[in-house]
């Protein structure tokens, strides 16, 4: 569920700066582009896609993390893999 979240903040913020780096008039379905004058959709469409992007990026360390095996070790040549 995050990871949609991300996803369609990424595609929001993305998609709106494209627009209107293409000087294109209608807003489309870019919420920030409706709502915001057209100084502050940009500031609105880069500030979405770095959260979608860092949002994207913590769910994958937070994957990577669990995914990892934990090395306990009781003395200098004992490990244990769990």
């Amino acid at each position: 569920m995050i990871e949609l979240a991300g996803l369609l903040l990424v595609a929001q913020g993305g998609g709106g700066l494209m627009n209107r780096l293409a000087g294109l008039a209608d807003p489309s379905w870019f919420v920030q582009l409706h709502l915001l004058a057209p100084l502050w959709d940009v500031v609105a469409s880069v500030a979405l896609l770095l959260s979608g992007v860092a949002l994207l990026f913590a769910v994958r360390a937070r994957k990577n993390r669990r995914a990892e095996p934990e090395i306990v070790t009781s003395g200098p040549h004992d490990a244990e893999v769990r």
